[in-house]
């Protein structure tokens, strides 16, 4: 069967899911976007999901057409229409079709895209025995510039920072913000272990705050692990117990070295490996809509 893909209402086969070259999405990267999880038929964190793409828009004054439950019901349909249980979504907002030129005033009305498919991030060796990672050249944006609780379809940043990151033979880039303390990743959270608590960057480093994020927080704290978010340097990175990373489609994966330098033993950790097992259960219970 051929994947179909929703657009304003409708459904299309691949070959024919097209976007109009002067959509303000393509021609400046104007619109913002989610990445959903779809475990045993059920939307992983929808609810979730859909306020922080509300939010995203209210923040660029870009208005969804549809409420939260028609979006929701959009996102299932397009599910069942392609009839995965298991899946990644992407789900697009637009500015739409407009004038060339940044005035979004000019667009006549946003655009709505949902697209499912099946994802793996990384290869399943790197969950097993940890990956590589450097802590690349690219400053994340100042959140002066780019408010990071925005999850905007203009990815530069990250990208610039993802090429870097490739290029130095490693899967994944670390960035610093403009204070020189840890940020995120080039699409995920980060988390370091030391003396048994967990450490993350908070809101005011300059991170997406990622559904991943916070479920794993929760888990933890479940489990009665001390979770703290605190300001972190290049050398608390290095000198940390474990590290691993979040996000919808790494979900957790642990860090094995940083910089070349190993992470501890450079083997995942048993926190990390916990915390992945808690999720992965979660997950694979997760059986409502």
């Amino acid at each position: 069967m051929e994947p179909k893909v929703y657009i304003n209402g409708e459904l299309y086969p691949k070959e024919e899911a097209k976007v109009s070259v002067f959509d303000h999405g393509l021609l400046y990267g104007d619109g913002v976007f989610e990445g959903i999880r779809c475990y045993n038929g059920a939307v992983f964190k929808h609810s979730e999901h859909i306020d922080r793409l509300y939010s995203s828009a209210e923040a660029i004054s870009l208005e969804i057409h549809l409420t939260k439950d028609q979006l929701k019901d959009a996102v299932i349909n397009t599910l069942e229409a392609n009839n995965l249980k298991d899946s990644y979504i992407r789900l697009i907002v637009t500015r739409g079709v407009g004038k060339l030129g940044l005035d979004p005033f000019n667009c006549e009305t946003s655009q709505i895209i949902i697209i499912t498919d099946t994802i793996q991030l990384y290869p399943k060796e790197l969950y097993e025995n940890g990956l590589d990672a450097i802590i690349v050249q690219t400053i994340r944006n100042h959140s002066k510039a780019l408010n990071p609780t925005i999850k905007s379809m203009n990815y530069l940043n990250n990208i610039l920072a993802k090429i870097e990151c490739l290029n130095a033979g490693a899967a994944e880039g670390i960035m610093l913000n403009t204070d020189g303390y840890v940020a995120e990743c080039t699409g995920d959270n980060i988390f370091i272990v030391k003396d048994n608590e967990i450490l993350t960057p908070p809101v005011s480093a300059g991170i997406l705050v990622g559904i991943t994020r916070n479920v794993v927080i929760e888990l933890a704290k479940e489990a009665g692990v001390t979770v703290k978010e605190v300001q972190m340097t290049q050398d608390d990175l290095f000198e940390a117990d474990e590290c691993f990373l979040t996000g919808t489609a790494a979900e957790i994966i642990p860090v094995a070295n940083i910089d070349g330098r190993k992470i501890a033993t450079g083997k995942p950790g048993k926190i990390t490996l916990s915390l992945l097992k808690k999720y992965q259960e979660l997950t694979s219970s997760h059986s409502s809509l």
